[in-house]
């Protein structure tokens, strides 16, 4: 029995993926373990799939003055120090990092160990974590073509990101039942990421008298952001969180309006439903989210639509649009390369272990 190390946490996009890939990686017979957080969210879900998990301790790298940059450096070595223990008792064939600031003592415990690392990097620019374990992988995956010019020559492999084949088999019809919709109209899907996403969620809602004469509309606002004054809402319903329903609301949805994060669009484009992308500006990230959108759209998956220059009637005309050319985006999505990345990523981390 081959023994596979998967890490990666901080937000469910470095954690997702890893589960995606968990289904297969036990049909082959691997033994599983998860290093992450403490109390990350990867923490909740990997032990959900009753998996084994260590948690370790954890700091983050932060570019801008903060006085956790003076204390995080020692969570960190004290991170490497917990990994090395549980890398030498466990003796892993090959770990898959995913990224997040937790990965990089891991990374740094199997190259000591000599244990071969595969990273899967899923924005289009390799984040802080990622660029600083890059120089220790074998293979680094990634989802968008353009990342192989910022990554080294020979490691660089095109694959896109696991998606959990759950989100493949939905049924359009609990999606309406869980909703309350009758199906008598199209449906928009909106989601700003399992945190959500304000400026997104105010855009939405400040159209929604217009959007709701064509449209029914699921709206996936994040903890803490539901909107009590709309609750009565005939055609519009809000939760804080999906989660074992999510493959039912993909199916239903016809447009789907959503921030760029990586993960979230990679299964996007494997469900091949037409989509409006808001990305996090750059003045509040470090502009990952704008180059992946216009990848998307470069590639015609998707329209983009600028948060600070949004408005309700620039929203409202662009929906309406990609709902009158949905086909257009369909086709372009399914002629994708990378719709097969589960299967390319699983085949790799074979050839890697063996």
């Amino acid at each position: 029995m081959k023994k596979i190390l998967l890490t990666g946490g901080g937000t469910a996009g470095h954690v997702t993926p890893n589960i995606a890939l968990i289904p297969s990686l036990k049909k082959l017979n691997y033994e599983i373990r998860y290093i992450g957080s403490y109390d990350g969210i990867e923490k909740k879900l990997i032990e959900e799939m009753n998996i084994p998990y260590t948690g370790i301790s954890s700091g983050k790298f932060r570019r801008y003055m903060s006085l956790k940059n003076f204390s995080d450096p020692f969570r960190v070595i004290k991170g490497y120090s917990e990994a090395k223990k549980m890398v030498k008792a466990y003796k892993p064939d090959v770990l898959f990092s995913k990224g997040g600031f937790v990965s990089v003592p891991v990374v740094l415990a199997c190259k000591k160990y000599k244990v071969p690392i595969i990273i899967h990097e899923s924005d289009m620019t390799p984040g802080l974590a990622n660029k600083l374990s890059i120089p220790y992988a074998k293979t680094v995956c990634h989802n968008f073509p353009e990342t192989a010019n910022h990554l080294p020559e020979g490691k660089s492999l095109l694959t896109g990101s696991p998606i959990r084949q759950e989100l493949m088999n939905g049924d359009r019809l609990k999606g309406l039942s869980l909703c309350g919709f009758t199906g008598d109209k199209p449906v928009i899907m909106v989601t700003g990421g399992s945190l959500g996403a304000v400026a997104l969620n105010n855009a939405v809602r400040d159209a929604l008298p217009e959007l709701l004469k064509d449209f029914h509309v699921v709206h996936l606002c994040g903890k803490g952001k539901l909107d009590e004054s709309l609750k009565s809402t005939k055609g519009y319903v809000q939760f804080e969180y999906i989660k074992d329903e999510m493959k039912d609301i993909f199916a239903m949805a016809d447009i789907i309006i959503s921030r760029a994060g990586a993960n979230a669009i990679c299964e996007i484009q494997a469900l091949a439903i037409p989509n409006i992308l808001i990305p996090l500006p750059a003045s509040a990230s470090r502009g990952d989210q704008i180059l992946n959108a216009d990848s998307f759209r470069k590639q015609g998956f998707s329209e983009v639509l600028d948060e600070e220059t949004l408005t309700k009637q620039i929203l409202i005309n662009t929906v309406k649009n990609v709902y009158e050319n949905k086909q257009k985006y369909i086709d372009a999505m399914k002629k994708s390369k990378v719709n097969d990345a589960v299967k390319t990523i699983v085949n790799l981390i074979e050839k890697t272990a063996n």
